[in-house]
């Protein structure tokens, strides 16, 4: 089975460039055509958010740099020990909204500093992998089709990362403890 699954990954993306272009042939696409519009569209729709991103990094460094997250970590502290959440991953939870890139460093660090098979480390583990940077992701999709009224994504956005928090820190104290 373990040999099944390792050709089907070493030969999937081999195939599927081959068989793209085979099927777009078949079908009278001109393929380099296609793929050069393709690619000019993307550097429009980057062009027409970086503004956005940029406006987000500079957002993200001086939230950091401020101490404004050391702070809502300090003042989070005593409601989150209550509930048994280690207060080593709150960094984490806030990050991870704001900061694919971000968030990752703190798990690496966690991972670093705890080790990978420690509560803490397996947690952060499972918030990074259960959780989305909302405001990247309204970054990048809202501003590249022109939206500038998020309306109510921001709070659904926040909302599901809530929800993955705190699913990440009850799945890990029934399969982990802690």
């Amino acid at each position: 089975m373990m040999y099944a699954l390792t050709q089907i990954s070493r030969w999937a993306i081999p195939a599927l460039l081959f068989i793209i272009p085979l099927y777009a042939h078949l079908k009278k696409v001109s393929v380099y055509e296609v793929f050069v519009e393709g690619a000019q569209e993307g550097i429009t729709t980057a062009v027409k958010i970086l503004p956005y991103l940029v406006g987000m990094l500079i957002a993200i460094s001086v939230f950091r740099a401020s101490g404004a997250m050391d702070y809502l970590v300090g003042f989070l502290h005593p409601l989150t020990a209550l509930l048994g959440i280690p207060g080593e991953v709150l960094p984490l939870a806030v990050m991870r909204p704001l900061s694919g890139s971000g968030a990752l460093g703190i798990t690496a660090e966690l991972i670093h500093q705890y080790g990978p098979d420690s509560f803490i480390g397996r947690l952060a583990s499972t918030m990074q992998g259960s959780t989305d940077t909302t405001f990247y992701v309204l970054t990048v999709y809202f501003g590249s089709v022109g939206i500038r009224k998020f309306r109510y994504a921001v709070a659904v956005g926040l909302i599901a990362d809530v929800t993955s928090f705190i699913a990440s820190v009850i799945i890990c104290h029934l399969y982990f403890g802690g």
